[in-house]
C-alpha cells in the first residue's frame, strides 16, 4: 500500500486546532466579534427603531452570519450563533488524518450501530457535520472510505451530509472535481 497524502480542498478555510462548529458555544463567542443591529422588513416601527438584528463574525476565519428576522434580540442572537455554526462546518476543515482519524467521543455516543440518527436542527448536527466533512475531504471526497472509519454506512453518511443542502452540494462539486461521479439524493 503506497501512502497517500491527505487532500487539502482549496475552497476551504484551513485552521488548526479544535473545528470552530465543534467548541462549546462559550469558547465559540470568545472567538466572534458580535453586533447588533437595525435592519428593515415586516415588524413596523419597533423593527426599524431598536436593534435587535444579531450580526457575527468568526474572526480567525472571518466567516459571518447574521439573523434579522425576529423582534427580539436574544431569539436573533441564537439563530445567528446556529446559522454561523452550519456555515463554519460547511467552510473551514481541520486537520484530519487520511486513514487513522478517530471519530470524537461526540460522534461515538451519538453512533447507534452502523446508524448515526441526528435531527439537523439538533445543536450536535453541525459539530458532527464538520467532522464527517474534514474526513471526507482529506479522503479526497471518497464517502465510503469515510463511512468505514466512522464505523457507519455509507447511505448513512450521504445522509448526515444531505440534511444541510449546501454541504450536500459542495460534496458532489469536489466528487465531480476529482473525477467521482455525483451522490444522488
Amino acid at each position: 500500500m503506497t501512502y497517500r497524502p491527505p487532500y487539502v480542498d482549496p475552497k476551504s478555510v484551513m485552521l488548526k486546532g479544535a473545528h470552530p462548529a465543534t467548541l462549546d458555544p462559550d469558547d465559540l463567542m470568545k472567538q466572534c466579534e458580535f453586533r447588533f443591529g437595525k435592519s428593515g422588513g415586516p415588524g413596523g416601527q419597533h423593527r426599524n427603531k431598536v436593534e435587535t438584528g444579531a450580526f457575527i463574525v468568526h474572526l480567525p476565519s472571518e466567516i459571518q452570519a447574521k439573523a434579522t428576522e425576529r423582534r427580539q434580540q436574544q431569539v436573533n442572537r441564537a439563530v445567528a450563533m446556529s446559522r454561523l455554526r452550519l456555515r463554519l462546518a460547511l467552510k473551514v476543515r481541520t486537520p484530519a488524518s487520511r486513514d487513522r482519524h478517530q471519530p470524537s467521543d461526540l460522534w461515538i455516543s451519538r453512533r447507534q450501530g452502523n446508524r448515526m440518527p441526528v435531527n439537523p436542527k439538533h445543536r450536535d448536527y453541525p459539530a458532527l457535520l464538520a467532522e464527517a466533512l474534514d474526513v471526507i475531504v482529506t479522503r479526497r471526497w471518497d464517502v465510503a472510505g469515510a463511512a468505514k472509519i466512522f464505523e457507519i454506512s455509507m447511505s448513512q453518511l450521504s445522509r448526515l451530509v444531505y440534511h444541510h443542502p449546501p454541504a450536500f452540494a459542495m460534496l458532489n462539486e469536489g466528487r465531480i472535481s476529482v473525477g467521482l461521479p455525483p451522490l444522488r439524493k
